[in-house]
């Protein structure tokens, strides 16, 4: 809750939506609780980010959170209650929620930045994983925290952790969950760049301008080649590659890019 200037609370959604140029930015509000997912919270994120994938004017999303955390993951009180009343909230939620959220951040055909504000722990830090880029500024933090509270690990975080810092390293993580500033993220591959807390917003928002600024089809046919060629041959790859080369190479968006080429002028995008 928030309050207007003449006192009256305002009721703060528990995840922003805007666009702007191009921009979807994606809000965990839930300051207070660290942004954890509560069932209204994990809802109104996966409709935000299927949202995101599907509209056409969106060419790049932005994940954050406000306040101290990314995304601490599942919220553990609500979790608490339904051990007690022996709802099968994990069972559930699994396929509605974060199985959702985590494809469409990994698939949708555009790219996506992970704008790591704070802490990232359990299913946060396994959102912030299949994103591109992830930023993260100076004072956040990851945890691989599933252990901790003696459960396996969820979100597709198996999958995307070996990947981006190898198979012992994941490992390591996983069973013996434990902070990683910043720092040490970039230095063993986690994070793409770490950014000063006072700059991290501009420079968010820089990235964020010049991918919705770029080829979106093209953008798109990367993640797709990448995520294919994981777990393909090299033969099967480039077939793969050759189909999507075929595709981005009708759009209009080549076609100016070879002419401003030829002209020596910069390329403009459209996205299509």
């Amino acid at each position: 809750m928030t309050e207007r200037p003449g006192g009256d609370a305002v009721e703060v959604p528990p995840v922003g939506y805007s666009v702007e140029s191009g921009v979807a930015t994606i809000t965990l509000q839930r300051p207070a609780a660290m942004n954890a997912l509560d069932l209204a919270s994990k809802a109104a994120l996966r409709d935000a980010v299927e949202t995101a994938a599907a509209e056409v004017a969106v060419r790049c999303v932005v994940l954050t959170g406000t306040g101290r955390a990314f995304c601490v993951g599942q919220d553990l009180r609500q979790h608490a209650d339904d051990l007690t009343t022996g709802a099968s909230g994990l069972r559930q939620t699994l396929p509605e929620h974060y199985h959702r959220i985590v494809t469409s951040l990994a698939t949708m055909p555009k790219p996506v930045i992970a704008a790591v504000n704070g802490v990232a722990a359990g299913a946060g830090a396994a959102f912030a994983f299949a994103a591109d880029l992830r930023i993260a500024a100076t004072s956040a933090g990851f945890n691989l925290a599933f252990t901790a509270i003696g459960l396996s690990a969820d979100s597709g975080s198996t999958w995307s952790l070996p990947r981006l810092v190898g198979m012992a390293r994941a490992k390591e993580l996983l069973l013996l969950p434990r902070t990683i500033t910043a720092a040490e993220a970039l230095a063993i591959g986690l994070v793409t760049e770490v950014v000063d807390d006072a700059a991290f917003p501009g420079r968010v928002a820089e990235l964020a301008g010049a991918l919705a600024a770029g080829p979106t089809v093209a953008f798109g046919a990367v993640r797709r080649a990448l995520a294919f060629s994981a777990s393909h041959d090299l033969a099967t790859s480039m077939a793969n590659e050759a189909e999507l080369i075929m595709l981005t190479a009708a759009t209009e968006d080549h076609a100016r890019a070879v002419s401003a080429f030829l002209a020596k002028q910069p390329a403009r995008f459209e996205g299509h």
